[in-house]
């Protein structure tokens, strides 16, 4: 079983008009960040948020009326389920989704929004996804894989063709990789109309489940680790994605916590674009000192922007800190009259700006005359860091930048 370029182009006829075609623009401020020509696939402005419409709405108009009378079930961390719920409801549709307990809040409340049927069960998604095996079995209801499907796989490749018609001369397009529907439909497509260009697959560090794979030949079950991209947080890549990327996936970049927190961030100031964190992937891959783009046409596919309002501002700070915007110093000072005075003034002269202060008198030194202070504080970048740490040493002020302590 394979996909092909004439199923990905069946799957386009086939959603057109029902799924947005999205903009794929050239961003000057990313062209002149990332020092090349640099466009981002907005896929992240679909209806339910991401590209997982495509494949969804493909896999539905393919069933059987029996089946579309009989309903779906669809196991998710979120967005493969909106997207299911979203197609099921506009064709009438009964859809039921299992998402792990840990989905996020706007995802799971916008599924029920939609009209499915949500379950929250387990602690991963490969315990949804069993469980999801297992009542689909007992109520007779069509299982939709969320991307080791033919039809998922070619419905979300349609996002390929829309970029090669709008970048025709691209010479590498970045594509997250979750379970491997997108990189798997996308790559067929991309290779299929134009070889040169280069296919770079993103994970995070945290579920690197399709390079374990690659790294062992064969599908590799891999322990999840909490991730910002929880869009792409699966154990196991499916087989039929790995069979099909595999020899068309030209690199995959590993990327750490701190390089998604600052491409979510980025995103935010240069594009005016909030994204979530599997959204955001691609750019940090691009951003990789690893990956070699310079003066390159550049795709970034932006494919989800399903983040939880609630979590936006930990995410900035998060961000600001790996970017060297915001710090955590640890003072030791005399706490003596006019020992935080002399501390601020230092930092002052920095041009550092106190964002918050704090004693800890019950943790200080030995010496009972100085007390612990604890300051974060808003800077430029890491060299403006060591530049306020040497002049509070200087002033015999001992600090240490505590910012990305475990």
């Amino acid at each position: 079983m394979s996909v092909s370029l004439a199923d990905i182009r069946a799957a386009a006829a086939r959603i057109k008009g029902a799924v947005y075609r999205s903009p794929c623009p050239y961003s000057r401020s990313l062209s002149r960040f990332l020092n090349a020509k640099v466009f981002c696939k907005l896929d992240h402005l679909q209806m339910t948020g991401s590209f997982k419409e495509r494949g969804a709405l493909n896999k539905l108009l393919l069933m059987t009326d029996a089946a579309k009378k009989a309903g779906v079930i669809a196991a998710s961390a979120g967005n493969h389920a909106q997207a299911m719920a979203y197609h099921g409801q506009q064709l009438g549709i009964s859809v039921t989704v299992v998402m792990p307990k840990w989905a996020p809040l706007i995802k799971v409340g916008n599924c029920r929004t939609l009209g499915a049927n949500v379950i929250l069960y387990g602690e991963s998604f490969a315990d949804a996804r069993t469980h999801a095996t297992s009542l689909s079995q007992e109520r007779g209801l069509t299982y939709v894989h969320g991307f080791d499907d033919p039809d998922i796989i070619a419905g979300a490749g349609t996002m390929a063709l829309e970029i090669l018609e709008d970048v025709p001369n691209a010479d590498a397009i970045i594509v997250p990789i979750g379970g491997g529907g997108l990189i798997a439909g996308c790559a067929t497509a991309i290779k299929a109309i134009s070889p040169k260009t280069r296919v770079i697959g993103v994970e995070p560090r945290n579920a690197p489940t399709y390079y374990a794979s690659i790294k062992a030949g064969k599908v590799t079950r891999i322990d999840v680790q909490p991730t910002l991209a929880d869009g792409l947080a699966v154990a196991e890549v499916g087989k039929l994605c790995f069979d099909i990327a595999k020899d068309l996936v030209d690199e995959v970049v590993l990327v750490e916590e701190g390089q998604l927190a600052r491409a979510v961030l980025r995103l935010l100031e240069l594009e005016k674009t909030v994204v979530e964190g599997a959204g955001a992937s691609p750019l940090a891959a691009a951003m990789d000192k690893s990956v070699d783009i310079a003066g390159k046409t550049v795709v970034l596919c932006l494919c989800g922007g399903n983040i939880d309002v609630s979590q936006i501002n930990r995410v900035i700070e998060h961000g600001l800190a790996a970017d060297g915007r915001l710090c955590k110093l640890v003072c030791q000072i005399s706490d003596r009259p006019g020992g935080l005075a002399k501390l601020t003034q230092v930092i002052a002269t920095t041009g550092a700006s106190v964002k918050e202060i704090s004693h800890d008198r019950n943790f200080g030194p030995a010496d009972v005359s100085r007390v612990v202070v604890h300051c974060i504080l808003e800077t430029r970048d890491a060299g403006h860091i060591r530049e306020v740490i040497e002049m509070l040493k200087s002033a015999g002020i001992p600090s240490k930048d505590v910012s990305h302590a475990v």
